[in-house]
């Protein structure tokens, strides 16, 4: 994958509170629970509204080259999701040649014949989101969502890399995409349990079998690649015939049909591709094998290989791996996490593919207990299930949870899960563009028999253990589309912020609602000034403990009638503690919104704080900070706020949120009701709103829950965020991590607030030095020196002083030539390399032209309300955003450049091998040189020069 974003997503989970690791854990799986619990699960049920199918209007042609076309019309925004799927994956390889169809995948990024250049850079202009490319075992695709009066360039330049590639895909080239391949492998497999995917593909599959190599495939193969292969690869398998093109959007189908035979018609359709038979390899006898990984917690995989897409028994499958293994209320979450507390996570993870799927049973064992502890209750569960089957209660609750996120894809025409994404899966692998919502229907009529049945066909025997431990004729048509230039864009639409409405409770509650009426959801979020740097003299991690345990009982419902509340109502619930602010939040359907607004206000007033939940997640939240202890983002991001803020700030705290192992120890039930009662108060909360509902209908359900909420006498209090002074020289910090394929190299320095003025000209001065895929930083470590995946800068955000973190994982043996490169990089920046007038030309089109399409959901809307108000700016801002933007000069940004960057007063952290890295990055005098342990201690006063470079 093209991950350009990888890095923001990557912070996204670091910054975020330590939570509980049993919610992070439910992922890209099926899974969920046991008998009906309560009464006041039956209520919910019984006030539920049954759901109706659901499905997606599109219309389908095929052109004559054999190239299948999908079309659905949505005009609530003027923009087109593009996506072009290639029915070829990681199975299409061959033994020896493993990892080429996502090296290839990268080699489409690299230019065409006619536009041989960096391919985001036309599309950065136009304002394009959600766009990247994906290889998997069966398929590869590539999209974008753009303005539609970009969809001709958008459509050109896919076709161009679809029929005009070859002749620019040089030597140069494939061993540039081939360094940056290696360093995602790479990349990967320095994370905790990164290699389990390729050992458990070669375990479970049998040699030769298409599946049983890794799609990033071996560091050998990749080695091996050469151009015939590239010519080869690209001439089977990129052909149009193989492939299924969607426009979903601001579109009908005649322009559609125009600018696909325009475009696409002249593409030859490649040779005939006959399929694979499906391939399950069900195995009979079990298997075990041990692997060990630099890691905090012991884990268990349990494997099966299951039915393939299409098998009369995968939707069976699919639902018993949601009753086993997706939520609190899932049989195996309730006995190995809730009941036995031998478990800090444990899941049901189902890859389903077109040969074969795998359905994985994943559980973090808690210190101390044995996996054979862990393993011997998962069988018994397991057994169990198998000889009574589901409840009819247990279908009703997955079967809401799965269609009700499918409710809220619809949403969105683009993106990562979108109607796009859905048509073109349907129809890549079923030649029905509504094949996965037909089976979400179909799915709702099984019967715990028929799941039962399916079950034990599938699950009884064969598991795998692992601790770590043709085509008809076709023409191709006249060339039509003019080659030797891009088309023009045309002029962008304006679409303007939806309009806010504002009102406050006697209470001093403010609200904030934006109406968008476009999917009957409404998401709501109540926001508190809180937060972790709400810690300072406190214990660290409080206002993250005390916001997750707010799901983890009531004074009326414990936590597993609340997942089950949430589950019957389709309902999401959330709480959460960033930085400056802690929040409650709610999504839910309107059909169920009193309901769903009833309970949300119940989590948010009434938390039980119970010693018992208490001390249930005291060890699976000290067994999170351990881990964090072993993955390298996060113990930077854990030891360099205070290294940055000093002592006695409210920001001198671990960026995790999560605490210390003692601080969590040592908290008690009057910590969390002295938090709640102090910081969660009405006259210190905003409520913003977003999504089906009016202002009078909304004012009148915030009466009946919110009324009698009333604000404490004491004053609010308030956190010291006082301004830090720069230090006079840079230092050096270095974590050592024996054996690590990679060094992970952030570097601080603070700047300022986020709630400036001149905010947007920051952004876009940091944005021409590292925060895009095209920025200085990224192009040198990556796409010139091949050095790292990915390489950026960015501004963490925050009320007071925030931090600009330089963020570079790297080879191990380019450690100290990457640092210095990164060095370089600064101090031309504000010296002899200052940002051009084309680089800031190019930010403003981009954040100009990518409006039409930035706030297509209710989610979006509500996210960008939620930051105003964090950072207190005008709620009407985004009305003016496009004339702030145009206004920013550069001048402007070269002053910013020169009061924000000092070179010499950075703060590194280093986490690395130290035995390979440390002499080299001693050499370059940057600062002084102190080893840390992984609490942030010295461990010595300067680390011996002497220590080789590897």
């Amino acid at each position: 994958m093209v991950n350009r974003l990888w890095l923001p997503a990557t912070l996204a989970l670091a910054i975020s509170a330590c939570g509980d690791p049993s919610n992070g854990g439910n992922t890209g799986s099926n899974a969920t629970s046991a008998e009906p619990q309560t009464t006041a699960s039956a209520t919910v049920t019984s006030t539920t509204t049954a759901p109706e199918p659901l499905s997606i209007d599109y219309e389908k042609f095929t052109l004559p080259n054999g190239l299948r076309v999908i079309v659905h019309e949505d005009r609530k925004a003027p923009i087109v999701s593009v996506g072009v799927w290639y029915h070829v994956g990681s199975k299409d390889e061959k033994p020896g040649r493993t990892g080429f169809a996502h090296l290839f995948e990268h080699l489409m990024f690299n230019g065409s014949e006619n536009y041989d250049d960096e391919y985001f850079k036309p599309f950065e202009q136009a304002g394009a989101t959600g766009m990247n490319g994906t290889t998997w075992l069966d398929r590869t695709n590539y999209f974008e969502t753009v303005p539609s009066n970009a969809l001709d360039m958008a459509l050109w330049m896919e076709s161009d890399r679809m029929g005009h590639l070859l002749g620019v895909i040089t030597q140069e080239k494939l061993d540039e995409q081939r360094g940056v391949v290696q360093n995602e492998k790479r990349q990967g497999q320095n994370q905790p349990y990164g290699k389990v995917w390729e050992k458990l593909q070669a375990a479970i599959f049998p040699s030769g079998h298409p599946y049983s190599w890794s799609t990033i495939g071996s560091m050998e193969d990749l080695n091996a690649a050469s151009l015939d292969d590239v010519h080869q690869w690209f001439k089977q398998y990129y052909g149009a015939a193989n492939t299924v093109l969607v426009l979903a959007g601001d579109i009908d189908v005649a322009t559609a049909k125009e600018k696909a035979s325009k475009y696409f018609g002249d593409i030859p359709a490649g040779p005939p591709l006959t399929r694979k038979d499906s391939w399950i390899a069900k195995r009979d006898q079990s298997t075990r094998d041990t692997m060990y990984d630099r890691v905090a917690q012991s884990r268990l995989y349990k494997v099966f290989n299951t039915p393939n897409l299409g098998h009369a028994d995968e939707e069976a499958i699919s639902v018993a791996a949601a009753v086993l293994g997706d939520g609190k209320n899932s049989r195996l979450y309730q006995r190995l996490v809730y009941e036995d507390q031998i478990a800090t996570s444990v899941n049901v993870a189902l890859y389903e593919f077109e040969l074969s799927s795998m359905f994985q049973v994943i559980a973090d064992a808690k210190p101390g207990v044995e996996l054979s502890e862990i393993e011997s209750a998962i069988n018994e569960e397991l057994q169990q299930f198998l000889q009574e089957g589901p409840t009819k209660e247990e279908l009703a609750r997955v079967n809401m949870s799965e269609y009700a996120a499918y409710a809220r894809d619809l949403e969105q025409v683009g993106g990562w899960s979108g109607k796009g994404v859905i048509l073109a899966r349907g129809e890549l692998y079923f030649d029905n563009p509504n094949a996965y919502l037909e089976s979400l229907t179909e799915k709702q009529q099984l019967t715990p028999d028929q799941v039962k049945v399916a079950a034990n066909e599938w699950l009884s025997s064969g598991d795998h253990i692992l601790e770590v431990h043709p085509f008809p004729e076709y023409k191709t048509a006249e060339a039509s589309a003019d080659r030797s230039k891009l088309p023009e864009l045309g002029d962008f639409p304006s679409v303007p912020f939806p309009e806010v409405q504002t009102a406050e409770m006697p209470n001093g509650l403010k609200v904030i609602l934006a109406e968008r009426h476009s999917v009957p959801v409404v998401n709501m979020e109540m926001k508190f000034d809180a937060g972790y740097a709400a810690d300072q003299g406190a214990k660290l991690g409080t206002s993250s403990y005390a916001m997750s345990m707010m799901k983890e009982g009531t004074t009326h419902l414990s936590a597993l009638e609340i997942a089950a509340r949430e589950e019957m109502l389709g309902a999401r619930i959330d709480t959460d503690a960033g930085l400056d602010t802690a929040s409650v939040s709610l999504n839910a359907l309107t059909s169920n919104l009193d309901d769903s607004i009833d309970l949300f206000t119940d989590v948010l007033l009434n938390p039980a704080f119970s010693d018992e939940e208490i001390e249930r997640k005291r060890s699976r939240w000290i067994a999170g900070i351990q881990q964090e202890k072993t993955k390298p983002v996060q113990m930077a991001l854990r030891n360099i706020p205070p290294l940055l803020y000093g002592a006695d700030h409210a920001y001198s705290i671990p960026f995790t949120g999560s605490g210390t192992e003692d601080s969590i120890a040592s908290l008690t039930r009057d910590d969390l009701v002295n938090y709640h009662q102090t910081w969660l108060r009405p006259d210190n909360a905003t409520l913003i709103v977003a999504g089906d509902i009016t202002m009078p209908q909304l004012m009148e359900k915030l009466e009946k829950n919110f009324a009698d909420w009333r604000a404490p006498q004491a004053a609010k209090p308030v956190k010291n965020l006082t301004e830090v002074a720069l230090p006079e020289k840079s230092s050096v910090y270095l974590i050592d991590k024996p054996g690590a394929e990679q060094s992970i190299i952030i570097g601080g320095l603070l700047a300022p607030s986020e709630k400036i003025a001149e905010r947007e000209a920051l952004h876009m001065m940091n944005d021409i030095l590292g925060g895009t895929f095209t920025a200085r930083i990224n192009m040198n470590l990556r796409e010139d020196k091949h050095w790292a995946y990915g390489a950026y800068s960015f501004f963490t955000g925050a009320k007071g002083q925030q931090p600009l973190l330089v963020y570079a994982p790297v080879q191990t043996d380019k450690t100290s030539e990457s640092l210095a490169e990164l060095q370089k990089e600064l101090r031309g920046y504000i010296g002899s390399a200052p940002a051009k007038a084309s680089e800031l030309q190019k930010l403003k089109d981009k954040r100009i032209n990518e409006l039409p399409g930035r706030f297509e959901t209710i989610d979006a809307v509500a996210g960008a309300l939620s930051s105003l108000v964090t950072y207190e700016r005008p709620l009407d801002y985004m009305n003016g955003y496009a004339d702030e933007v145009r206004n920013i000069d550069l001048q402007q940004v070269h002053e910013l450049a020169k009061q924000t960057i000092k070179p010499d007063r950075f703060v590194w952290v280093i986490v690395g091998d130290k035995e390979k890295i440390a002499g080299g990055v001693e050499k370059l005098g940057i600062g002084n040189l102190t080893e840390l342990d992984a609490d942030g201690k010295p461990l010595a006063t300067q680390v011996n020069a002497a220590t080789s470079d590897g």
